[in-house]
C-alpha cells in the first residue's frame, strides 16, 4: 500500500532501538534479501497511518507508545504523511478543563489517506443508489427508495450482529458490538463517554461506504437505527467520516438514563461534531 513518495532522502532513525544512529542508505553489497532503508521508512509510515485508522485521530505522543517508536521518529513519518496528503493535524479535542500550554495536534486521515485503505466500488454504489432513486420516480419517493434499500442491505449484517450482543452481559453488548463491526472492517471500539455516568461511545474508525454516504445519507441513519434495536435504547449519532469527521460517533446512554426518550437521532452535515479526538 503506497503512502508516502519511496524517493526520499536522508538518514534513517533505527526506531526499535530507539537511538539516532543513522544506518547505511544502501545494503551491504551481495546481502541476500536486505530491505532497503527507504522500503523501512515506507513500512513504518504504513503503520503509522493504519493505527490512526484503527484508532482515530492521535497525537505523535499516542502513537510512538501504540507503536513503540520514539516521538522524534513518529513526528518525522507524521510530516511525510502530511506532505504527502495522507494525514492532517486538527485541534485535539479536551473534554473538561483545558491546562495550560498549547493543546496538543491530534492527526487524522485525509480522504486521500482513506482511499488508500478502501476498496469499494464507490462509482458503482453510488451509480446504483442513484438508479434506483430515479425508477422510483425521483424525489422523496426516490430518497424512500434508497431508505429502504439501506435497511435491506444491513439486514443480513444487523443478524450476525444480533448474536454477538445478545451473547454478552448487558454491561459489554457495546463492546460486543465494536468487536463484531470490526469483524466487517469497520475497526470499532467502545469506550465510555466524557461524562460516563451517562453512557458509552461507539466509535468506527473507518467506513468502507464512506464515499457513497456523503451522497446517500439513508445509509447512516439505517445503520443507526440498527445500532438501537440491537442495543434495546435510542442512540444518538455525534459524528460521521462522511460529514468530515475523524470518526463515525454513537452516543449508547446507560440503562435507566433515557426513560424520558425512545428517539433514535443521527447528526446531519451541520449538526455532526467534530474531530472526535
Amino acid at each position: 500500500m503506497k503512502y508516502a513518495s519511496e524517493d526520499r532522502k536522508g538518514p534513517v532513525v533505527d526506531e526499535t532501538a530507539g537511538s539516532t544512529a543513522v544506518a547505511p542508505e544502501q545494503p551491504a553489497q551481495g546481502a541476500v534479501g536486505a530491505s532497503s532503508p527507504q522500503d523501512e521508512q515506507q513500512g513504518t509510515r504504513n503503520r503509522v497511518a493504519r493505527s490512526i485508522l484503527d484508532h482515530g485521530p492521535s497525537t505523535a505522543a499516542e502513537l510512538a507508545l501504540r507503536l513503540e517508536l520514539t516521538q522524534a521518529a513518529v513526528r518525522r513519518h507524521l510530516d511525510a504523511l502530511a506532505a504527502d496528503g495522507v494525514v492532517e493535524p486538527r485541534e485535539k479535542r479536551v473534554y473538561g478543563t483545558r491546562g495550560r500550554g498549547r493543546p496538543a495536534k491530534a492527526f487524522a486521515l485525509t480522504d486521500c489517506g482513506r482511499d488508500a485503505f478502501d476498496q469499494s466500488y464507490d462509482e458503482l454504489a453510488s451509480d446504483a443508489l442513484r438508479w434506483i432513486a430515479q425508477t422510483a420516480g425521483g424525489g422523496e419517493l426516490g430518497e424512500a427508495a434508497v431508505a429502504a434499500f439501506a435497511r435491506a442491505r444491513l439486514a443480513a449484517q444487523a443478524e450476525g450482529y444480533r448474536r454477538a450482543v445478545e451473547s454478552a452481559e448487558p454491561g459489554a453488548r457495546t463492546r460486543a458490538l465494536a468487536e463484531a463491526l470490526t469483524a466487517d472492517g469497520y475497526a470499532a471500539t467502545a469506550r465510555g463517554a466524557p461524562n460516563s455516568q451517562l453512557g458509552e461511545q461507539l466509535c468506527q474508525h473507518h467506513c468502507p461506504v464512506a464515499h457513497v454516504a456523503e451522497q446517500f445519507p439513508q445509509l447512516c441513519e439505517a445503520e443507526t437505527e440498527v445500532f438501537s434495536r440491537l442495543l434495546g435504547t435510542h442512540v444518538q449519532r455525534l459524528a460521521t467520516i462522511a460529514h468530515g469527521d475523524g470518526v463515525c460517533t454513537t452516543f449508547i446512554p446507560k440503562a435507566g438514563k433515557t426513560a424520558h426518550s425512545t428517539k433514535t437521532t443521527t447528526a446531519s452535515a451541520s449538526t455532526a461534531g467534530r474531530n472526535p479526538a
